[in-house]
């Protein structure tokens, strides 16, 4: 199947960096991944029917004796320090048999490094031998055979992943990339306020309404898209069909998951300046010390106990609630290591990528920069527990989480959702008409490939 791909109509949506499981290691927006598969339209359900021929292939066992060299990494701006870290270990590591790698910075924005990874490969340039891809990128540049087919590499290691990382990587039923950081939101709540946290969106809501409210990102952006989805996939919805070709976005399920976001700002939950949040504005205003319940990412727990918070020493995490009547369900984020087809040292190309996902690295990334790791044994770690006290949490919210839609369009799949649940949570559309309007423009948008 050959895939044709508008790259500025693709490049035009905004992909934040916090949003969906943006780790400020890289600053990329954020991707997702299911341990559930299809019925969610994760992405070996999407790729499934296709077939992507003529593509290249690792053999695992190169990167235990590859060709001397150096290989260039790329990943959006180091701002915690994790990368430069990563490189330094590997180097000391591998530097008595000859191998090195080096860190090309790009920058903060996840569309500046998507742009600039697209422009090497299309030249096809040798630049970036592993890129830090985001994982909602996995159905966009493997149909351009841009990456190695990575399948014999994961059939080794397999195990040792959480699968809901695994996944972002899959595609067409094939490996494309190997997972290095992963994302997926908590619901937070005030342990001075609330004993036990609710088990289900409607008791948090319940609960919201008679005391304090809850905040989450209600912007038009992509950070409302994993908003709503997160309660929609709960309640059974789907955004497109298990082979990525139709839109199934308008669906009772989704209807009745959109309607419960439109009441719970009706009836107080929520405040109605929520439909302007993005994720400062949220942090912003659990730090006020106002709300008893929010819906973000594992970085704002650092943000809450910052010195001058009301929230201080007061802020719990827990996994997100389910859907009464359905399922859990979170959104992940995230970023994977894929090895570009141009790079003349597959080898140790994959003995990096490889690097990125060992335990011994892992742990670090967890422990040391509350980054959230992909591998099962991270969490055991007796240092990580100590300093990560929601490790635990964060394991479950990363293994319940299903992904946004996997397709080659994806960003425009993302802004006629993100748009119209806007205008539904604002007042100027209804859930059902504002899901028929979504459903029209992503079928549109599929209709381009």
């Amino acid at each position: 199947m050959k895939v044709r791909i508008g790259f500025g109509a693709v490049a035009a949506a905004c992909l934040v960096l916090a949003a969906c499981g943006g780790g400020d290691d890289s600053g990329g927006g954020g991707g997702s991944s299911s341990s559930s598969g299809s019925s969610s339209g994760s992405s070996g359900g999407a790729g499934q029917g296709q077939e992507i021929t003529g593509t290249k292939t690792i053999d695992p066992n190169s990167m235990n004796n590859p060709p001397k060299g150096t290989i260039r990494y790329c990943q959006g701006k180091d701002t915690n320090g994790s990368a430069h870290e990563v490189v330094k270990l590997f180097n000391e590591k591998y530097k008595a048999q000859g191998y090195s790698a080096k860190l090309v910075e790009f920058p903060a924005s996840a569309d500046q490094q998507r742009t600039l990874f697209i422009q090497r490969q299309q030249a096809k340039s040798d630049d970036c031998d592993v890129f830090s891809s985001d994982v909602i990128w996995t159905a966009e540049f493997a149909p351009q055979k841009w990456l190695y087919d990575l399948t014999p590499y994961v059939a080794q290691q397999k195990s040792r992943f959480i699968q809901a990382p695994l996944e972002t990587v899959h595609y067409a039923n094939k490996y494309w990339g190997i997972p290095s950081s992963s994302d997926a939101a908590f619901l937070y709540y005030r342990k001075d306020r609330v004993k036990t946290p609710p088990t289900s969106w409607q008791a948090v809501y319940q609960q919201a309404a008679q005391q304090g409210g809850i905040v989450y990102q209600g912007a038009p952006y992509e950070g409302l898209t994993c908003d709503f989805l997160e309660v929609a996939f709960a309640a059974g919805g789907k955004v497109l069909s298990d082979d990525g070709t139709k839109s199934e976005i308008n669906s009772p399920q989704n209807v009745k998951a959109l309607q419960f976001m439109i009441d719970g700002i009706k009836n107080g939950s929520a405040p109605k300046a929520v439909t302007t949040y993005m994720e400062p504005e949220t942090d912003q205003s659990w730090a006020s010390g106002k709300y008893t319940f929010m819906r973000n990412w594992p970085g704002s727990y650092g943000l809450a106990n910052q010195p001058g918070s009301k929230s201080k020493g007061k802020t719990a995490v827990a996994a997100l609630p389910a859907f009464e009547g359905g399922t859990k369900a979170g959104i992940l984020g995230g970023h994977n290591s894929v090895i570009s087809v141009y790079t003349k040292n597959p080898g140790l190309s994959l003995k990096f990528g490889d690097f990125l996902a060992s335990d011994e690295w892992q742990k670090i990334l967890l422990g040391k920069y509350t980054l959230t790791a992909v591998t099962n044994k991270a969490y055991d770690d007796p240092t990580v527990k100590k300093n990560v006290p929601f490790a635990a949490q964060l394991k479950q919210a990363i293994s319940q989480a299903k992904p946004r839609p996997v397709s080659p369009v994806y960003p425009q799949i993302s802004q006629a959702i993100y748009k119209n649940v806007n205008d539904a949570l604002a007042g100027r559309t209804s859930a059902q008409d504002a899901l028929k309007k979504a459903d029209s423009q992503i079928s549109s948008a599929l209709q381009t490939f």
